[in-house]
């Protein structure tokens, strides 16, 4: 009962923090190593127990996806499919105990990131013009591939990405973060299952309470300040990548 209860509420709040500020990979990962799921199995996991609310979210955008050009959005969906793929089978080959060393980083990068945030955007959006189509295709595909690897910091990757091109209106970068993040979440996910990684027990009940969170977090939004989540979540990150550090250092 209490891994029951560890793993919903960490789900729960993975989906508040998602519909609100983005982080929630910093709860529902950690939680299902500290119950006992290998670090691997515990990425493809927690990739999945937040997969639907991407969906909800890129819904939410539907007017001003549909006013973008259909080759256009084509061409970045099957960009992030295989991206997400790529990635996935990234993770599925390296070594458990690779990956495990590699981690403490990872959730280091993805705090940072986050933090960095706002500051990255406002860069991205100073900047002037826009990036070839080139460089486009081969950032979104070079996001989705970390995205596949590891959830961590990757709206914020998609974000940035999308404000550096030249893409100004918010709503339409918001749009596409979103929907390119369930395409190669949606792909990456069923690389992880056909590749036995994912733990079906712990994945469908974490799913239901982080889409329980994402419609309590809608609702919260309206009322407490960004700044205070974006605050709990950067401090939860830090708190958890020195725990995975200490963990890896003392050999798991």
């Amino acid at each position: 009962m209490s891994t029951f209860a560890l793993l919903a509420a960490a789900a729960f709040g993975a989906g508040v923090l998602n519909a609100i500020a983005g982080g929630g990979t910093f709860l529902t990962f950690p939680a299902l190593v500290w119950t006992g799921v290998p670090p691997i199995a515990a990425n493809a996991t927690s990739a999945l127990a937040v997969c639907p609310g991407y969906l909800g979210s890129a819904l939410g955008f539907r007017q001003e996806l549909a006013a973008l050009p259909r080759a256009l959005l084509i061409r970045e969906v099957v960009l992030s499919a295989l991206g997400g793929v790529a990635g996935a089978l990234l993770l599925l080959v390296t070594p458990a105990k690779v990956f495990a060393g590699v981690v403490p980083w990872l959730l280091l990068f993805a705090t940072v990131l986050f933090a960095l945030g706002p500051r990255i955007a406002r860069w991205a959006g100073s900047a002037e013009g826009g990036a070839a189509p080139l460089w486009r295709n081969l950032g979104l595909a070079a996001v989705a591939v970390y995205g596949g690897y590891f959830n961590g910091g990757l709206g914020i990757l998609l974000m940035a990405l999308y404000l550096l091109v030249g893409e100004t209106r918010l709503n339409t970068v918001n749009g596409l973060k979103n929907l390119n993040s369930f395409v190669l979440s949606v792909l990456s996910v069923l690389a992880f299952a056909i590749g036995g990684a994912i733990v079906w027990k712990q994945a469908l009940l974490m799913a239901v309470f982080a889409t329980l969170g994402g419609f309590a977090g809608a609702r919260l939004a309206k009322r407490l300040p960004v700044a205070w989540v974006r605050a709990i979540v950067i401090v939860t990150g830090v708190v958890m990548s020195v725990l995975f550090f200490m963990r890896s250092s003392g050999g798991g």
